[in-house]
């Protein structure tokens, strides 16, 4: 197998820089990080792929059974971080790459020595039992989910803008839209369930690197209390509100975002 091509792998930025790792969320590719790419990229080597069913990804090597779990994509991850003979990269995820990062640090120690969670959650499902608040039922779990597999394209241009925020800027909802629809329907039914029906929480705990939790002070995917959460189960986690609307502060607010993400990698120099 071919992991360059496999996973369309991008090197850019400073070549003799420190390696920064830029992995995209559920529905998107490499291209949503455009925006903060020249910031990072005038101080690190950056890295940045695509998910298999993703952006130029290799669709023949999509397998339901790999990718019905995040080890999948995590083992992705390490395989992309061998290829390259990574050490100690620092592994930007953001939204559900945020938790595929914590597998793929556990599985292969010494590959990734931080991580920055852009919007993360570990659950997005509200469990009564223990009063952790996700921000969903499983009833509207369940309902979004059936919404995905009816009618993708519909559900795309229904939910993208929703998750994006700032309705105000309708184009950043409709580029959300457009990057949702470019992914392989199909995978993305499998991509969808194994994201909103993950359960991460007891993973946190294993989190021995250095740790950023970038949240938004307005996010209807990953409410502020989810990152209060993240950051209360990494005890040495650094928690970092942006002023900013929306699941994807890279797009929305990208100087924010470059600007908190440079700073913590500075911190660790």
């Amino acid at each position: 197998m071919d992991i360059r091509a496999r996973n369309n792998v991008t090197v850019t930025g400073r070549s003799d820089g420190p390696v920064v790792v830029l992995a995209h969320g559920f529905g998107c590719d490499q291209n949503m990080w455009r925006m903060v790419v020249p910031a990072l990229g005038a101080h690190y080597r950056l890295v940045l792929f695509d998910y298999v069913g993703s952006g130029g990804s290799d669709l023949s090597a999509f397998s339901e059974e790999r990718y019905s779990s995040l080890e999948g994509y995590a083992r992705d991850v390490v395989e992309v971080c061998e290829e390259l003979d990574l050490e100690g990269a620092a592994f930007v995820g953001h939204s559900v790459s945020s938790m595929v990062g914590v597998l793929a640090a556990r599985m292969a120690p010494g590959r990734i020595g931080a991580l920055l969670m852009v919007a993360p959650s570990p659950c997005y499902v509200d469990d009564d039992t223990t009063g952790y608040r996700g921000g969903f039922s499983a009833q509207d779990i369940e309902e979004l989910l059936e919404s995905l597999e009816s009618n993708y394209l519909g559900w795309s241009s229904a939910m993208a803008p929703v998750i994006m925020g700032n309705p105000e800027r309708p184009e950043l909802g409709h580029e959300l839209t457009n990057s949702f629809c470019a992914t392989d329907p199909d995978i993305a039914r499998v991509f969808a369930r194994t994201t909103f029906l993950s359960d991460s929480r007891e993973e946190l705990k294993s989190v021995e690197v250095p740790t950023l939790v970038l949240e938004c002070a307005q996010d209807v995917i990953a409410p502020r209390e989810v990152g209060a959460y993240v950051h209360a189960a990494i005890p040495s986690s650094r928690l970092v509100t942006l002023d900013a609307t929306g699941h994807c502060p890279q797009l929305s607010a990208p100087e924010a975002t470059a600007d908190a993400l440079l700073a913590f990698l500075a911190a660790r120099r």
